[in-house]
């Protein structure tokens, strides 16, 4: 027969409840130390894992554990800030502004109107950014993004599809979530607003889903992306401190670019952790390729590529923990990694790991470096889950149907 709960018991349990929907107070802050996201991220895991029983919904995936349990999400938007895991973990998006309402799915690149997207990406101050209803939005030009912005497609049927999309140049503080973000064209040679009190020429923009250059502290989580020009998900130019999290990505060939170029010098700060997402159909490339830097990957599943998963250039590290491998049936693409524009020996010094990885249809990964735990300080940033869970953590990956007045 089980016992009742002591009083002492019953507060503890309350303690640890209260701290895991109740939003605590981050500021905005330099890129963290990695030995301090391990041991915070580690915490937040096994705060997951004991809140499992008494909620009754968990997934061990501890960002969506964080939120997603709790019925009047809509109630408390502002509290997703909180639940960010890895190195865009201090990314405060509009957390500490007002909630702005999109009600106009029109757009203009100089001039736009209040109720549109792009007067509220554009504002000096905080903003949480939310969508009256379902819409699809056709962008002119580029979104570019000032600081301090949320997009929160949650509770509406959000695309942002058929023209240029997502540029964050520049700002900080940026988080993406809950929208489909296909069929990205290329904008530019026109002018775009980018503040209240300013608009500029824009040259020819590469066309990608969501470009982040020269930004820090970024969260895009829980999206759908797809069919872009140039990458889905591009973050060069000197930009950190980056989670991607949660996507599901399909149906395009150049996937993810982490990295200007072999010569950027100012990449070699770049920490960007990707996890929980699902790699699927009609994807053939660069998931991610790295150019400089350190790339945590994990707990990712890797259902789909035509050439190679995992790639890159120029000395990265990087570190792959958990994650699920299908291969493809051709016999010649099993390999998960491509050691890109180096010789053999060159690349065999680079530090590129697979701890944990669940290898199938022949899949394999090739490893190089020194191999010593050490060098993957700065390319570690969140406890692995085994990889036999990794469906678990990824099932909801993609944009959510987020219902008002129900868990997500």
């Amino acid at each position: 027969m089980a016992m009742p709960l002591s009083f002492p018991s019953l507060l503890s349990l309350l303690s640890l409840l209260s701290l895991l929907l109740i939003p605590s107070l981050i500021s905005s802050s330099p890129v963290p130390n990695p030995d301090s996201v391990i041991e915070e991220v580690h915490g937040s895991i096994n705060a997951s894992r004991r809140s499992l029983g008494f909620l009754s919904c968990g997934s061990g995936n501890p960002i969506d554990d964080c939120w997603r349990c709790d019925p009047k999400w809509e109630q408390n938007r502002q509290r997703l800030a909180d639940c960010a895991i890895g190195f865009g973990k201090h990314a405060t998006g509009g957390r500490d502004g007002k909630i702005y309402v999109v009600t106009d799915s029109s757009d203009h690149p100089v001039n736009p109107k209040p109720g549109t997207l792009r007067y509220a990406v554009i504002q000096d101050e905080p903003l949480w950014i939310i969508f009256k209803s379902d819409m699809t939005i056709k962008l002119k030009e580029e979104l570019m993004m000032n600081s301090f912005k949320t997009i929160d497609g949650r509770g509406a049927n959000v695309h942002i599809a058929g023209g240029p999309c997502i540029t964050i140049q520049y700002v900080s503080n940026i988080i993406i979530h809950g929208l489909n973000i296909h069929d990205c064209k290329q904008g530019g040679n026109a002018y775009v607003r980018d503040s209240p009190n300013h608009y500029g020429w824009r040259t020819l923009s590469d066309g990608d889903g969501v470009s982040i250059f020269g930004g820090s502290h970024v969260w895009v989580d829980h999206c759908s992306l797809s069919n872009c020009r140039d990458g889905l998900i591009d973050a060069i130019r000197g930009s950190t401190a980056i989670t991607i999290s949660n996507n599901y990505m399909t149906h395009h060939n150049k996937v993810m670019l982490l990295g200007h170029s072999d010569t950027y010098t100012q990449d070699k700060n770049m920490q960007v952790t990707i996890a929980f997402n699902h790699f699927g159909e009609g994807l053939v490339q660069r998931m991610p390729r790295c150019r400089l830097g350190n790339f945590h990957v994990v707990n990712n599943d890797y259902t789909h590529w035509e050439m190679y998963a995992i790639g890159g250039s120029g000395n990265p590290t990087i570190n792959s923990q958990g994650n699920r491998f299908l291969a493809p049936n051709d016999v010649f693409n099993k390999e998960v990694t491509k050691h890109e524009d180096a010789p053999q020996s060159q690349w065999s010094k680079w530090n590129w790991r697979s701890s944990g990885d669940l290898l199938l249809n022949g899949a394999f990964f090739t490893a190089s470096g020194a191999g010593s735990s050490s060098s993957y300080a700065k390319a570690s940033s969140l406890g692995a889950r085994p990889s036999s869970l990794v469906s678990s953590l990824t099932g909801s990956a993609g944009s959510l149907k987020c219902k008002k007045g129900s868990r997500c």
